[in-house]
């Protein structure tokens, strides 16, 4: 027996790289599962591969930027297999540029298809899982990109939005039993890695199947009373990523004006400054109080 017998299951984006080694993976664990993608004849093949492997699929080339397509990505897993019990909102767009040169067009089809196909998809599935009765799990792909990441700011901002969408929804969808997670996979596809030989040079620990099993316990059972979670995965390394949260110390003052916001960000505050970025980068402020000290 599978950890996904008897489910049917949603996954945007399947036609490769991650998103088709997570419908592969559901597959195998025993899930009916529709495996999605604008492009159809990605969609067809990862489709017939889990067939003549024992599994059923059925493929989708409809849209998730799109509200009515999104629609029916969901309306098409319970006509085919008669539930909808898991999402994997997967798709996504990459698109690396500095700030100063981001593209108005290609800023709205990265928002459309990372921001809003997500928003789109999970309002189908969550009201197709509150009409059978509730219960059933989200799963929405995120990235650590979400903490910033040079030259992917349109790309990181969309990122960060579905890490905030999906506390919202999970405190939303609790009363129904729908468990809405966030998952920050690192592998090396097509998306990110443009070249062939790139992608043939993958190291073993970095591929899309290291990450399927993380999404796989997401959607099963087994993670009942796991809601709201942020969670990355680099195949070797499995963690909790922290939510925002209000930073010690907090100054009050009946009154804030220029001068006093200076002398608490030289005095108090400054010493609490954060890192920022993924690459964790100091404040000049700090690395100005570091360095003299480590030539010293």
């Amino acid at each position: 027996m599978g950890i996904l017998d008897g489910k049917a299951i949603v996954v945007t984006g399947a036609g490769r790289g991650l998103g088709e080694a997570y419908a592969v993976h559901a597959a195998l664990a025993g899930a009916s599962v529709v495996v999605n993608d604008v492009d159809a004849d990605l969609a067809e093949r990862v489709a017939e591969n889990i067939g003549l492997h024992g599994g059923r699929a059925v493929a989708s080339a409809h849209t998730v930027a799109d509200p009515s397509e999104a629609e029916k990505i969901v309306d098409l897993c319970t006509t085919e297999f008669g539930r909808v019990d898991g999402l994997v909102n997967n798709a996504g767009l990459n698109y690396e540029t500095p700030p100063w040169e981001d593209d108005p067009d290609t800023i709205r089809r990265v928002v459309e298809v990372n921001l809003l196909g997500v928003v789109y998809t999970g309002m189908a599935a969550m009201r197709a899982m509150r009409e059978q009765g509730g219960g059933g799990s989200i799963v929405n792909i995120s990235s650590g990109a979400f903490l910033g990441q040079r030259k992917l700011a349109t790309y990181s901002a969309t990122k960060g939005a579905v890490v905030s969408l999906s506390s919202s929804w999970a405190l939303d969808l609790e009363p129904e039993g729908i468990r809405v997670n966030a998952v920050c996979p690192v592998a090396h596809t097509r998306m990110v890695w443009q070249s062939e030989r790139s992608l043939r040079a993958i190291p073993a620990d970095r591929t899309p199947s290291k990450v399927a099993p993380l999404v796989l316990f997401l959607l099963s059972d087994a993670s009942e009373g796991i809601t709201g979670q942020i969670v990355r995965c680099n195949g070797r390394q499995l963690h909790l990523v922290g939510h925002p949260h209000f930073k010690q110390p907090i100054l009050e003052s009946d009154l804030w004006d220029t001068a006093s916001v200076e002398r608490a960000f030289t005095g108090v505050l400054q010493a609490h400054l954060e890192p920022f970025g993924l690459e964790k980068r100091m404040p000049p402020r700090l690395r100005e109080l570091v360095e003299p000290s480590r030539t010293a």
